[in-house]
């Protein structure tokens, strides 16, 4: 019974409680409601009592440190400038796509006709020919097909997915599924239904998909904003301030940008600044910066390998916010400190300099190479005698991108652009219909077809296997296929049947090429794949191309009408009596660009003739580099912040890969500037002794093998270490590989001890390791084979020109071999020395005085019997080599060398690409050197003219 009642108070107690609850709840529903009555009746907003405060924490961006020379002269910098932004501030749900697109697309409008262009820093472009195309390619390509499928390892991509064509990735990424770029459309029957790309041009879609994409990196901190336009003008600015109510999302903000002065000469060294990627977020995760999306990071060159430094510590600001966003509390406040400044040991005189000589060094090559003939037969002379016909330099304009062939059949042609494009309409006309009967009924076995109908036929297959087309599958291809040998090697079938057999085997996507019915037989589907191939190729510029040196071939256009046009697309100004001489007919086409080359109006890198690149690294002999040289150049502006895509595809196209570091990613045989390493390898190591001749009779016999002097055939006669080395011996330093191979001839030849025994001494002049710059710089290959040819520099070496450079550093300092740097020092934002940079020493080579005196001689007379250092102030040493490649093109030329004689001070490695004769790199290195010592006034020699080249030829 007691129990009872106890339950009974319990009850009672809770239910009154939770009564007296309830009324509470009633009570603050009633006052509530009250106070917004007051509201709206006094106009006052009693809310304000009740605030809800929310904690913020906003991240204030630091200034990134500038690059300095090691004078102190400015090369990367910051400055301010307003961007259009897109922040992800949309409700999710049907309409969330739409509103996005449409806000990115206002934007994209307004920009433009404000005169600004947006960032277009997407992996595919918008070609010529007006299709979509990667702007990379390998492993780069691979890498970007992961991120689009939403693959972390690249090995998880699918075969199918590996293999999309640049318009599988626009389709993929503007279906509903994704971005939905596209329209809504109602069919006949009432229904609807969205189909991607509708309502876009192809251009439209690719500037909303670039947004999109780089809105999607940002999608897990929604408060990152992302770039539409960056550097807008005032207009820009106005305009979408004023749209604003229309521009959801969109919003103008104040960031850096990065900046470089005469970007030109520097790109490589300095590199360029982007938004951190995933793998650029991966590598720096340990780093105290706390890295984000939206970080600006280096991408390449010092601002890669120095960005701990100049990468600045951001501030923060710790807020309450009420409801309505008013700052009611500052809780903390932490200012952002600006990056560390660096300063590199690059003399930034010198490096302008030495590029400027450099060019004008391959535009006087280039003028003493071109001769005023159609065609030269260049398989029946030596390398140092080719030649390269007046025909080659018209059509380069066209092969490498100097005249805009689209532009000539635009409604804004010229005269001359009319005249040539009328002919190449004809001659399309032709060669199409020649290719779909070819294709269709000829047959012809590949190898009688005329040498035109095999460029036509090989650049279709070829174009079939690419990635933006992907018809002809080259997983599926069987490669031990009799058919396919038949094709390949043999040459003894035809093109139609090829493609027939690649058909029936399922080598090809026929997806890819659109079949008009899944029925069709087999017939049906090849008459409709020659369709695509011919439709393909009518819109094909590197097709047109082809046509195009045949048509200059054949004189159906001429030289006076490609040079005229340079004039009508502006690519050449000059002064009106050149362009009346030229059309009279008072000057030829091809003194105009004999003119023309010399004056540097047209580049090297313009035409990528060979020569057309090259590269030269100055030292001192304490192993600081004062200029690495790299021609040609580019602009990495353009790169800075966020990549211009359709510039970068540019300098991928052109034929001169001015992306590519000559001086530390080139690797070529070092030729005959190895032979004072096979010198002091043969002079320690006792196989020849100090003032002994070994005879040169032109010829060098081991094992039934004849190998030739370069001076055969004759010879040089007795010849101890100086001699040959000054006289660049090949039978002598042959017989130091065959020494180094069979123990001074007492036992069995060896090859591996002989290369063994090389590569000591590889080891110690620093051959066989990186520098240790601070760039991206390849690996150097110490020869794998055969030591008789690898002691006199070929086998299969392959050296950097920095690693040439370091390899004469460490003789000039008679053994001191040291671990470069491009750095001088760190200083932060207040002035403190954080880092005073030196190069390290890596080895110190230990050789009897002997064996450097000889080595030193030797070099010496090397220097006395040049040509260009004839009548020069100061006594120099260096070494000339030729480093050998196809048959078909010219070799290397390489000088290494050093000044003063007596006591070293710089040092100078120079390799001009297919530069004939190593006399050129002579030439071009005694010039660096007059530069330096002041020797010659500098403006005579930086004039902005072809340098003229002087008749001798080394060949060594």
């Amino acid at each position: 019974m007691f129990s009872d009642i106890k339950e009974w108070l319990k009850d009672a107690i809770f239910n009154r409680f939770t009564l007296l609850l309830i009324v509470y709840a009633v009570l603050i529903v009633i006052l509530v409601q009250r106070l917004f009555v007051m509201q709206i009746i006094n106009g006052q907003d009693y809310l304000n009592n009740f605030k809800l405060t929310i904690k913020k924490e906003n991240t204030l961006k630091s200034t990134r440190g500038n690059i300095y020379d090691r004078n102190g002269k400015l090369l990367a910098y910051n400055k301010l400038a307003y961007t259009v932004t897109i922040e992800d501030n949309f409700e999710s749900g049907k309409k969330k796509n739409a509103l996005i697109n449409d806000s990115i697309y206002r934007a994209i409008k307004i920009v433009e006709s404000c005169g600004d262009s947006v960032t277009n820093d997407f992996n595919i472009i918008l070609n010529d020919d007006g299709r979509y195309e990667f702007a990379v390619s390998g492993s780069k390509l691979t890498r970007f097909l992961a991120d689009i499928y939403g693959h972390k390892l690249t090995d998880d991509l699918t075969t199918a997915e590996r293999n999309s064509t640049p318009d599988d990735i626009i389709e993929y990424l503007a279906d509903s599924k994704k971005y939905g770029i596209g329209h809504t459309v109602i069919d006949e029957n009432g229904d609807s239904r969205f189909v991607p790309l509708e309502g876009y041009t192809k251009e439209e879609v690719l500037k909303i998909v670039t947004v999109r994409y780089q809105l999607s990196t940002n999608s897990y901190q929604k408060y990152l904003s992302t770039v539409i336009a960056d550097d807008v003008n005032d207009d820009t600015v106005a305009a979408i301030k004023e749209n604003s109510d229309i521009l959801q999302g969109v919003g103008i903000e104040v960031n850096t940008l990065r900046q470089y002065n005469e970007s030109e000469y520097f790109a490589h060294i300095i590199g360029y600044t982007g938004n951190a990627s995933p793998d650029d977020l991966a590598e720096l995760a340990g780093s105290p910066h706390e890295y984000n999306g939206a970080d600006m990071v280096g991408k390449s060159g010092i601002e890669k390998s120095m960005e701990e430094y100049l990468q600045g510590t951001k501030g923060k600001d710790v807020i309450y916010v009420d409801n309505m966003g008013k700052i009611i509390e500052s809780v903390s406040h932490v200012d952002p400190k600006a990056g560390a400044d660096v300063y590199l040991s690059i003399d930034s005189d010198l490096q302008k300099a030495v590029y400027s000589m450099l060019e004008q060094k391959l535009a006087g090559i280039l003028v003493s190479k071109i001769i005023n003939s159609k065609t030269y037969n260049n398989d029946v002379v030596k390398s140092s005698l080719m030649m390269i016909p007046i025909d080659d330099v018209y059509y380069a304009l066209i092969n490498n991108n100097v005249i805009d062939t689209d532009h000539m059949g635009g409604e804004n042609a010229a005269e001359y652009e009319k005249q040539v494009h009328a002919a190449f309409l004809t001659k399309q006309a032709s060669v199409m219909q020649m290719l779909r009967d070819e294709l269709m009924t000829g047959k012809t076995p590949y190898r009688e077809l005329p040498d035109e109908m095999k460029v036509y036929e090989s650049f279709i297959v070829t174009r079939l296997m690419s990635q933006s087309l992907g018809v002809l599958v080259s997983d599926l291809i069987d490669r031990d296929d009799s058919t396919y040998i038949n094709w390949t090697t043999n040459e003894t079938i035809s093109l139609n049947e090829y493609l027939h057999y690649c058909l029936a085997n399922n080598w090809m996507d026929v997806t890819k090429f659109k079949l008009e019915s899944q029925y069709s037989d087999s017939e049906e589907v090849y008459s409709q794949l020659v369709d695509f191939i011919i439709d393909d190729l009518s819109g094909s510029g590197a097709f047109g191309k082809k046509m195009y040196k045949y048509m200059i071939a054949d004189n159906e256009i001429t030289g006076k009408q490609l040079c005229m046009i340079l004039y009508e697309q502006k690519i050449l100004y000059g002064n009106a009596s050149d362009k009346e001489m030229l059309e009279s007919g008072a000057k030829t086409p091809y003194d105009f660009i004999i003119n023309k080359i010399s004056n540097l109006e047209i580049t090297p890198s313009m035409l990528a003739l060979d020569p057309c690149s090259g590269s030269c690294v100055v030292a001192n002999t304490n192993g600081e580099l004062l200029a690495l040289v790299t021609y040609p150049g580019y602009d990495n502006n353009r790169f800075a912040n966020s990549i211009d895509s359709d510039y970068y595809a540019k300098l991928l196209s052109d034929l001169a890969s001015p992306l590519y570091n000559n001086a530390t990613q080139q690797m070529t045989a070092p030729g005959s500037t190895f032979k004072p390493l096979s010198a002091a390898c043969a002079l320690e190591e006792g196989v020849v002794n100090t003032g002994e001749t070994i005879w040169c009779n032109g010829v060098f016999d081991y094992f039934d093998v004849e190998k030739q002097c370069w001076v055969y055939p004759g010879g040089h006669s007795g010849l101890d270490v100086i001699g040959a080395i000054g006289n660049s011996c090949n039978v002598f330093f042959y017989e130091v590989g065959y020494r180094l191979a069979t123990n001074n001839r007492t036992a069995n030849y060896d090859e591996e001890r002989g290369l063994a025994r090389l590569k000591k001494y590889a080891d110690l002049f620093g051959l066989t390791t990186k520098t240790g710059i601070e760039m991206e710089e390849n690996m150097p290959k110490f020869s794998d084979e055969l030591p008789v040819d690898s002691a006199i520099g070929q086998g299969s070496h392959n050296y950097t020109t920095v690693g040439l450079s370091r390899y004469v550093t460490t003789i000039a300092s008679r053994g001191t071999c040291y671990k470069y740097t491009l750095l001088d020092k760190i200083v932060s934002a207040d002035g403190t020395v954080i880092k005073s940079a030196s190069p390290e020493i890596q080895t110190s080579v230990v050789f009897a005085d002997s064996t450097w005196d000889q080595i030193y001689k030797g070099m010496r007379i090397v220097v006395q019997k040049a040509a260009a250092f004839r009548g020069f102030p100061i006594q120099c040493a260096g070494k000339t080599g030729t480093a050998q490649t196809s048959k078909s093109r010219t070799n290397h030329a390489v000088f290494i060398g050093f000044a003063p004689y007596d006591d070293p001070e710089v040092t100078v490695a120079t390799r001009i690409a297919y530069g004939y004769t190593s006399a050129n790199a002579a030439q071009l290195s005694k010039d660096v050197l007059s530069y330096y010592f002041k020797t010659e006034d500098a403006d005579t020699l930086v004039n902005g003219i072809a340098d003229e080249v002087s008749n001798e030829i080394i060949e060594d």
